[in-house]
């Protein structure tokens, strides 16, 4: 009798999954610079890489489940009348570079990570720089969830309900000066707990730590969001806890997570793909299914959960909300 495999509920079906030819021509920015996967490099160094796949099903489920509750309310403004992508669908597919090149071991290589207390730097062309824990940041800003659609460059999309608040609220905390151009948000170091940041011979030309940029419109305008949660509780690891960036309107990797540093320059900042691949990654980046991915089209996104193929939509359909950002006089 031929053997039956019955799938366990948190495997990821192969419908599901990004298209090999966008997964593979993405990682190939990686292989040109010399960079191999987190998994080789750390097994070649003696490296631990977090919990075993053993630990399976019940232990994804509780990267979210039993999670402490936001109770934020939905923002109808932002209410998309979409089908949100599963959360358990979401939990296990990420990209965090910091942790692996891969999608479905984020889950388990952020396990490490110490997320409480977490500091958090406010600095740069500012009338009240700090670095404060980000629970006392939270102090008197309200929170409230929002349904967004969320576009990857790899031509797969999500639509996630966050929990956070516009970043214009902190800003005008902290008094932004006239001369303010632009924003730098960096991420975590810690080779101890991101393993692809242990530099040597295959990480050296990665620009650690993680580094992105807004101009200082991007940062003000209200769809910009910090974000401390998702489907109604704090943020998974996996997704950048305890704060990251939602830009719905650019590609993913301009949602920069676990954000320790916000900085107000008057100067372009360096960003972390757009070092190692500007004629790939650029700094505004935004979802236009117009403007191909030089390796691949960008007119077409699939749903990750639906496995649907659909148009990609300008500004990955925030284009009313947006456009005046980017038209030229």
């Amino acid at each position: 009798m031929a053997n039956l495999r019955h799938r366990k509920n948190w495997e990821l079906p192969e419908r599901l999954a990004t298209p090999e030819s966008v997964f593979v021509n993405r990682r190939q920015v990686l292989k040109t610079l010399g960079l191999a996967t987190a998994g080789g490099i750390g097994a070649a160094a003696g490296l631990s890489l977090g919990p075993s796949r053993a630990r399976g099903a019940a232990n994804l489920d509780q990267t979210f489940k039993g999670l402490p509750a936001l109770n934020a309310p939905r923002n109808p403004a932002f209410d998309l009348k979409l089908p949100l992508t599963p959360e358990q669908i979401a939990a296990q597919y990420n990209n965090f570079y910091e942790f692996s090149t891969e999608k479905d071991d984020v889950w388990m290589l952020a396990d490490r990570m110490v997320t409480k207390p977490w500091k958090f730097e406010i600095a740069g062309l500012v009338d009240k720089p700090a670095v404060m824990d980000l629970d006392d940041l939270l102090k008197g800003i309200p929170l409230e969830e929002r349904v967004y659609r969320f576009r990857c460059v790899e031509a797969w999309s999500m639509v996630v309900p966050w929990t956070g608040f516009p970043m214009h609220k902190l800003l005008a905390r902290v008094g932004v000066r006239s001369d303010a151009k632009f924003v730098k948000l960096t991420t975590f170091m810690n080779p101890e707990v991101g393993i692809r940041q242990t530099g040597g011979l295959f990480f050296a030309q990665e620009p650690w730590p993680y580094t992105e940029g807004l101009t200082i419109e991007e940062a003000m305008h209200e769809l910009t969001l910090l974000t401390v949660g998702s489907y109604g509780h704090i943020l998974p690891k996996q997704h950048g806890a305890p704060m990251r960036l939602i830009t719905p309107w650019k590609y993913g990797y301009k949602s920069i997570k676990s954000v320790v540093k916000l900085e107000v320059t008057d100067k372009q900042p360096a960003t972390f793909w757009n070092t190692i691949a500007p004629q790939e990654y650029g700094f505004f980046s935004n979802v236009n299914p117009n403007v191909p991915h030089p390796r691949w089209s960008q007119a077409y996104e699939r749903n990750i959960a639906t496995r649907e193929r659909q148009p990609t939509l300008l500004y990955n359909g925030y284009a009313e909300q947006v456009g005046q950002l980017y038209k030229r006089a």
